[in-house]
This record gives C-alpha cells, structure tokens and sequence, in this order.
C-alpha cells in the first residue's frame, strides 16, 4: 500500500472537509466503486475498494483506492461470497494513531432485526500496517452483506482477509430413541476411560470470537492442557495467559459424528468455583451452521452453571435448565429457564439430564425434575423434532460468566466429566 507517503496531505484534507460538512456526520454515502476482490480455494480478500457504502459521508481515498481518513464511530458495508461453509480466520489490515476498536456485523439484511456480531472487540493501535485477527467465526455459502464497525481517531483500513480454519462437516449418523416403553437402555455413551479422547465421538471447536456471548477463552484443538482424560474423567481445563491469550479451553461436540433425536441425554460432572467461569453441557440443533441458524435450530441446556453463584466455602451452587427457540430465547429476554440449587456442586459429582419426547422435555438433576417445557404449538417454538448434538464446554467471562467480573486470582478452572449417556426405552 502507498498511501504512507501522501498520509500527511490526506489527513490535512481530512480535516478541510470535516470542517465544511460539520453537522452532517448521519448521513450515509455511497462508494461507487466497482468492487474487486479476490478468492482463492480457502481465502477470500476484500479489499478497500470492495466497501460500497459508508455511514461517513467525508470518507476519502487515496490514489491506490485505499480507504483512509476514517474517525469516531461507523460503519463501512461491504459483501462477501462464501463458496465454503466452515470457521473461518478473520483478518483486518490496516493502522490506528490511536487505539481503534473494530468487529464485523454479519447478515445486515436478516429480517429478525437482530445484530450479528462475529468477531467480537478488534483492537488496532499501530502507527504501522498491521493485522488484527480472530479465529473461527461461523459462515454458511452464500453471498453475506456485512459491515466493519469502527471507533476511532484517524483510523485506515487496507483490506479485510477471511481464510478458511475448518470446513463445516455434516454429521454422517443420526440415532432416534424409542420413547415407548417402561425402562431406559443405554443407546450411546462416552465413559472416558482410556489414554485420549475418543475422536470418533468428538470434535473440537476452536476460535476465539467471542461465541456469540462476548466470551474471552480460544477453544484449542486436541490440546492437552485444555483436554485430557485422567482416571476416566474427561477434563476441561481453561488456562489464563496462556499460548498468548487471556485464557484458553475447550469445547467438544458430536456435529459431524453423530447427532439425536429423543431419548435421555445425561452426564455426571464437577463444576469449577471460580467467579469468571461458565461451564455447561447442552445440546445443538444439527442444523446449525452460523448465526443466522440460531434459535431456529433450537438449543437444550442441560445444565449451566456460572462462578459466581457458587458459595466459596460450601462449594454448594445453582444448576440452570432452559430452551431456546425462535419463539423463547434470551436475546428477547423471554426464555423458559428453571434452577436448581445443588448441594456441593464443585465438590462432588452430580448428574444432569433431559428426558426429551416428541411433546414435551425435562430437566432433572440427581433424577430429580426440576424443569419442564412443553410449547409445541409451531415450530417457532417446537424445532426439537429434528436431530441435535451434544456439546459440552468451560467458557470465560462473556455476558453471563463474567458478568460480576472474573476472580484476578485463580490462574486455572476445571470442568471434570465422569460420563455422557444417551438412553431409549424399551
């Protein structure tokens, strides 16, 4: 990029202008660029020239077509053509004299008027080029109308870099329980014993975005400070200040192994103490692919537990069941959720389960019910007649985890896993 040279010339015209358009800074301009851009196999580059609208009206170019002159808060709009559903490494490029927050906004034109956000906080403060990047943010194939939120003083942007980490992968089986009979049979299951993690039952998700919650741990892949088996547990680790992140974990599911539809779905676990913690073993609609699939795909939280309502002394907590459809969910402020306090639950194993039929789910902690949902009217509120995953994690921070902050003091939190089952009657 060239612009170095002129920066002085066009930052002084930067200013001339802002002068002579003072009270006009709402008002949306269109780039009328043709856009150009380029894709490879797993990366697609879009460069400046790509953007086609902006909110700043004195957005200015340089002569290479470089974006430059941009400063205090808005947004530049731009498409991009995804040829591959996948995770995907998200890239900026370009340079801030002062510190600039960025973050991509996918799916501007969706027709739930909700905001996608899949990157979460980019933070650019170089004088000089330079890359601010996350790992793993969810795209489906299709042409995606996104925009670049910026805030910040005297801020460029080169181009912005999406590269593919991990191809999405349809799940090859589906098990559907019998719910007619009087006793459980066990159908599935993951005991954990043995040296590693069994790979023809688990995937890792990996990145860094944020997660949809604003989340601070990157999900590490195969990694054994994040996940091990010991003494046939399964353990989920976060770590802090770790392989140059604020924390790092994991989180595994069965999309793209294998997916369920009905059946009790159980596992036993001790979760961590720590405020700043939010583990959790739920379930996915296999439908999901990005953002835009959720609520639809519908989501089952077996059991979630945060650090900060677990009592420091006693270990004892609260157990939270809940479900999210396109109908109740927690972006609208109206899920359906009941909770359990659980006596020691980060001293000693308990276990959590739902008993899902084709009309109605329960939640049960140490067999005991404690949560029932049964809205099957549509399917805006029933998409639980279609196969789900199986996921289990430990997140750090994010709306809810670190929502009475994060203990400064603890370096390491675990999540200890004795089994996951799935039964059918008989």
């Amino acid at each position: 990029m060239k612009f170095i040279s002129i920066l002085f010339i066009i930052l002084s015209n930067i200013f001339s202008i802002s002068c002579t358009n003072e009270g006009s800074s709402d008002k949306k301009s269109e780039i009328v660029e043709t856009p150009k851009q380029e894709q490879t196999k797993n990366q697609i580059i879009i460069e400046a020239e790509s953007f086609y609208e902006s909110s700043d009206e004195n957005l200015i170019k340089d002569e290479n077509d470089d974006l430059v002159g941009l400063t205090g808060t808005g947004w530049l709009a731009f498409d991009v053509p995804f040829k591959t559903a996948g995770r995907y490494k998200v890239e900026v490029l370009g340079r801030s004299t002062s510190k600039a927050t960025l973050w991509l906004e996918d799916y501007i034109d969706n027709k739930d008027g909700r905001t996608y956000n899949v990157t979460g906080s980019l933070v650019m403060n170089s004088n000089e080029i330079t890359s601010v990047s996350v790992d793993g943010s969810p795209f489906n194939m299709g042409t995606h109308k996104m925009k670049l939120h910026y805030e910040g003083e005297e801020l460029q942007i080169d181009k912005i870099i999406f590269t593919l980490m991990i191809k999405h992968q349809l799940t090859p089986e589906s098990l559907t329980q019998n719910m007619n009979g009087e006793n459980w049979e066990l159908v599935w299951s993951d005991e954990f014993d043995g040296e590693n993690l069994d790979t023809s039952k688990w995937l890792y998700d990996v990145g860094n975005w944020g997660w949809g919650n604003n989340e601070l741990q990157y999900y590490t892949d195969s990694r054994t400070e994040n996940t091990r088996l010991e003494e046939g547990n399964l353990i989920i680790e976060a770590r802090k200040n770790d392989m140059g992140q604020d924390w790092t974990s994991a989180r595994l599911t069965t999309r793209g192994k294998t997916t369920f539809l009905y059946g009790k779905i159980e596992f036993k676990a001790i979760v961590p103490r720590e405020k700043g913690n939010w583990a959790a073993g739920w379930t996915l609609g296999d439908s999901y692919v990005d953002e835009l699939s959720w609520p639809y795909c519908g989501e089952i939280d077996i059991m979630e537990s945060v650090g900060y309502e677990v009592n420091d002394e006693t270990g004892d907590g609260i157990s939270h069941a809940t479900v999210h459809t396109l109908a109740y969910y927690f972006k609208i402020n109206n899920q359906i959720s009941s909770t359990k306090e659980v006596k020691n639950i980060a001293g000693e194993f308990h276990t959590y389960a739902v008993e899902w039929t084709p009309t109605e789910i329960k939640g049960l902690v140490d067999d005991e019910v404690y949560y029932l949902y049964d809205k099957t009217a549509n399917d805006k509120a029933w998409p639980f007649n279609k196969p789900q995953n199986i996921n289990l994690n430990l997140a750090m921070g994010g709306g809810w985890g670190g929502a009475q902050g994060m203990d400064t003091t603890v370096t390491s939190q675990k999540l200890i896993i004795d089994y996951v089952r799935v039964y059918g009657k008989k």
